[in-house]
C-alpha cells in the first residue's frame, strides 16, 4: 500500500470518528455554555467559600478548579484572567498555574475518548478522573503555600 492510500484510508477513519463524537462534543458544549451563562459557576463559588476560607485555601481560584473538569478553553481563559488581575508570581497566580496544569478536562476527555469507540457506560472512571481532579488542586495548594 503507498503512501497516499494510507493517508486517504486514515483520513476516511477520521472522518469516521468524527461524526461518531460529534454529538456527544456538540451536547458537552452546549451544557458548558448553560452551567456558565446560568451562573452555576458563581453560585458554587459563594457556596464553598467559606469553606475555602476556613483552611486558608484562596477562593479565587475556586472558579478555576470548578471549570477545569468541565472545559480546557474555559478554564484556560479564567487562569489567564486571574494572572492578570493577581500577577503570575502572586500565591494566586501561582496556585491557579499549578492546577491548570496539573489538571485534567475531564468530561471533554471522557467524551472524545470514550465517544470514539462507542462506549456509553464509564464506569468508575468520571470519579475516579474528578478525584484525581481533587487532589491535583489539593496538592497544587499545598505545594505553593508550603515550599
Amino acid at each position: 500500500m503507498d503512501l497516499f492510500d494510507s493517508f486517504t484510508d486514515g483520513a476516511k477513519e477520521g472522518l469516521k470518528t468524527l461524526t461518531s463524537i460529534a454529538p456527544s462534543l456538540f451536547g458537552l458544549i452546549i451544557a458548558v455554555s448553560m452551567l456558565e451563562a446560568s451562573g452555576f459557576f458563581d453560585i458554587l463559588t459563594k457556596l464553598f467559600t467559606p469553606v475555602c476560607e476556613i483552611v486558608g485555601f484562596p477562593p479565587e481560584v475556586l472558579p478555576l478548579g470548578l471549570m477545569r473538569p468541565v472545559t480546557g478553553s474555559g478554564s484556560f481563559a479564567m487562569l489567564d484572567s486571574i494572572l492578570r488581575k493577581y500577577g503570575a508570581d502572586s500565591i494566586i497566580g501561582k496556585i491557579a498555574s499549578v492546577m491548570a496544569g496539573s489538571t485534567e478536562t475531564t468530561f471533554y476527555a471522557v467524551t472524545v475518548y470514550f465517544g470514539s469507540i462507542g462506549i456509553k457506560k464509564t464506569g468508575f472512571t468520571i470519579p475516579a478522573a474528578l478525584a484525581a481532579d481533587s487532589i491535583s488542586m489539593i496538592m497544587a495548594f499545598l505545594t505553593i503555600k508550603y515550599l
